[in-house]
């Protein structure tokens, strides 16, 4: 669940953003679900391909050829945006009649092009293919193996020579010099050994999926090793042909087994594999490994199973050892974050943590020893995009204006000379040239759609993507504009939440209102940022009032207003919720009899809560692929924040939708696609079947084959139309 988090960025508070004049709807034209999910009517557009090069002066990009319509890879000048070179083309692109796709996954010396052919997913984050190599000097496109089955994760050592790869739960790499394929690892096998990539839950939760790592010398790979054997599988009947099948994968859920891992490093020239000494337990997480500035130390993360303790190792591969420098405990949970940076002189590394009860940037030695707390304040830094060593200036993103915005911000080591480069209220992000003398800034708001320029430290060069077609869509369908509040709750918590008024919004009318809710761990949903859900517009054209509230629980405002759901998930979040709802009744323009709530995953699972336990409040609700009860859910998100069943039975059980079936009285939809291998339908069969005990009316409607994401084909026209209809009927 971890990335699944619904983020539409609509922030701001209450005093953020000028509303404009309302347009009527006799003004605009009306929205039709086919223009948001078949005809792509409201799309905006991106700078393609974009990467900064190695000399800090220039950055490539996909292009398309006015005249010919051929797509082609451009190395532009930061200065001045001129065209130095062309690169390559689609015509350049052809392998044994094979039309292979255009991408900028550049080798470190910039002389080579990985390109991945009939790209597959597994999961959500992991994809297979056929690689190729594109030769920029040569043209020439060579295959990373012919091994007739896709690889995964290939990656370029860092000097450019070799590729490595995963196949078959085994790691291997390239020579690209001699075309000859090395077997690192021999024992990969389907739902028990992994070599070089992750399992599931690591997948899931900590956010990455190859396993594998190229020391700074290319001339050692760090890889981890699962071992899967003991974990219970989970199985998922897939509807297609005469007889369905069964596609097993192996799911740690709450309480149960996780897999046993280890971390390898394999040496290249005399191909001997030694094992790195993480410690004599077994349960525990590595989260993270990183090779430091040395080839020869790799930082290997390790964590607790309850998740309140991280330990930073070095393995020194000469000595064959390893030395823990730095320990940070919680009293609730940490969270990982990809901050870690060594810097060149071997000597310091930079990360970020919530230690002070904010997320900031923390300098220390090589050894551990604390040197500076480079950032401070009642604000979270929300990236760091890294150091000009030469400076010592670092440049980060942060909510210093606000929890609602994103602002980009420079500092020196000794945390002194901090400068806000951004200008403009909203979310502003970043990507640095290599020696960070020029930048690209993505800036949006609430009701501005994506701003892309090329910056100095002067200021701006040259807008790369202004959106103006879509803000010109916007007007043309009259878009509301998104209206931003806050309040107190009776137990004395300020929440923000933004609403979306009915077109020909009238105060004096008493308007239906449809709530949407995340609200998990971390989240933020209200946000100064321009990523809409039109369906929302939609509805308001139909006349409903749409209103989002971050509760409890929810991110960008310390470590305290996140962690207090700990051990009750669900608890304090409905509570919010619920009084929104109450707040919401008691506006002059809201009809309190008219209110509903939704939301997907763990919003799934708020709503399910807030119908059940709000059901004085809520008329109607819809929850897709809900949680509905945290014993169901993976080990690694649902123990950071509950610990284990065993541990804390009453936090998921008081908690659990499931408990409360007999409380629902208004009406309520429940959906889920029947392959979703992250929350499972097993979820939405156990609620249903709660609410058919409790002798409770309610809706259901599953997608054959579908995962979380429910999509593909007329998949969202369908989900969409589906809910809409009972959107209409029952509120």
């Amino acid at each position: 669940m971890n990335k699944f988090i619904f983020i539409f960025f609509l922030l701001g508070n209450y005093a953020l953003a000028q509303t404009p004049k309302p347009i009527t709807l006799e003004d605009s034209k009306k929205i039709t679900l086919e223009d948001i999910y078949k005809n792509n009517t409201f799309k905006t557009n991106v700078v393609a391909g974009f990467r900064s090069m190695n000399d800090g002066k220039s950055y490539v990009s996909i292009e398309t050829n006015p005249i010919t319509k051929e797509r082609f890879v451009a190395r532009r000048n930061y200065s001045d945006g001129k065209i130095s070179e062309e690169l390559f083309s689609e015509k350049d692109l052809t392998y044994n009649n094979i039309k292979l796709p255009i991408g900028t996954d550049f080798s470190p010396d910039e002389k080579k092009v990985l390109i991945a052919y009939q790209s597959e997913k597994i999961y959500r984050y992991s994809t297979k293919a056929f690689y190729y190599v594109l030769d920029l000097q040569t043209k020439k496109i060579s295959p990373v193996s012919n091994n007739k089955e896709k690889q995964l994760y290939a990656t370029f050592s860092p000097d450019g020579s070799k590729v490595g790869f995963v196949r078959g739960n085994d790691l291997f790499y390239t020579d690209l010099a001699s075309g000859e394929e090395v077997q690192i690892t021999h024992d990969g096998k389907h739902n028990e050994i992994i070599n070089g990539g992750t399992d599931w839950v690591y997948q899931e939760e900590f956010s990455f999926t190859s396993a594998f790592f190229w020391s700074p010398d290319s001339k050692q790979i760090a890889f981890y090793r699962f071992d899967e054997t003991e974990v219970k599988e989970f199985s998922m009947t897939m509807f297609t042909g005469l007889y369905p099948s069964e596609y097993k994968f192996k799911y740690p859920k709450a309480g149960e087994k996780n897999s046993t891992i280890s971390i390898h490093v394999y040496n290249l020239a005399n191909k001997n594999t030694s094992t790195v000494d993480i410690g004599s337990e077994k349960d525990q997480y590595i989260p993270r490994i990183k090779w430091t500035q040395d080839p020869n130390i790799l930082c290997v993360l390790r964590m607790n199973r309850h998740q309140n303790q991280l330990e930073y190792l070095l393995w020194n591969e000469k000595k064959q050892s390893t030395n823990i420098i730095l320990t940070e405990t919680d009293k609730y949970y940490i969270d990982i974050n990809d901050d870690l940076t060594f810097l060149k002189d071997n000597k310091h590394f930079l990360l970020t943590s919530e230690q002070d009860g904010y997320n900031h940037i923390y300098l220390y030695n090589i050894d551990g020893k604390l040197i500076q707390q480079i950032t401070k304040g009642n604000w979270e830094v929300t990236k760091l995009y890294g150091i000009n060593e030469e400076t010592g200036t670092l440049y980060f993103q942060s909510t210093e204006s606000s929890p609602l915005q994103r602002d980009i911000y420079s500092i020196n080591l000794s945390g002194n000379k901090k400068k806000k480069i951004s200008i403009s209220e909203g979310t502003n992000a970043a990507t640095f040239s290599a020696d960070f003398s020029y930048y690209v800034l993505n800036y949006s708001s609430v009701n501005t759609p994506p701003y892309i320029t090329l910056n100095s430290n002067k200021g701006i060069i040259r807008v790369l993507e202004d959106n103006h077609t879509s803000k010109e869509v916007s007007k043309e369908y009259g878009i509301s504009p998104r209206d931003f509040f806050s309040f107190t709750t009776s137990e004395g918590a300020d929440l923000n939440g933004y609403m979306i008024k009915p077109t020909n919004f009238n105060k004096d009318t008493k308007y239906p209102v449809l709530m949407f809710v995340y609200g998990g761990p971390g989240s933020q949903n209200v946000v100064n940022s321009w990523t809409h859900n039109y369906w929302f517009d939609y509805l308001a054209q139909k006349g409903y009032l749409i209103v989002c509230v971050d509760n409890r629980g929810t991110g960008f405002r310390g470590a305290e207003f996140k962690k207090m759901t700990y051990l009750e998930l669900g608890k304090y979040e409905t509570i919010d919720q619920i009084e929104a709802a109450k707040w919401l009744g008691e506006q002059s323009y809201v009809d309190k009899d008219r209110i509903g709530i939704w939301g997907w995953s763990y919003g799934g699972y708020m709503a399910s809560l807030a119908i059940t336990k709000g059901a004085d409040v809520f008329k109607t609700a819809i929850a897709v692929a809900p949680v509905t009860n945290w014993r169901f859910y993976d080990s690694i998100y649902t123990e950071r924040y509950m610990r284990t069943p065993q541990e804390n039975s009453s936090g998921y059980d008081n908690n659990s939708p499931i408990s409360f079936a007999n409380k629902l009285k208004g009406n309520f939809l429940l959906i889920h696609g029947t392959a979703d291998d992250n929350v499972h339908f097993q979820n939405s069969i156990m609620l249903s079947e709660a609410l058919i005990n409790a002798n409770k009316p309610f809706d259901q409607a599953y997608y054959p084959n579908k995962n979380h994401s429910i999509n593909g084909g007329n998949t969202s026209l369908h989900l969409y139309t589906k809910m809409s209809e009972f959107i209409f009927n029952k509120l």
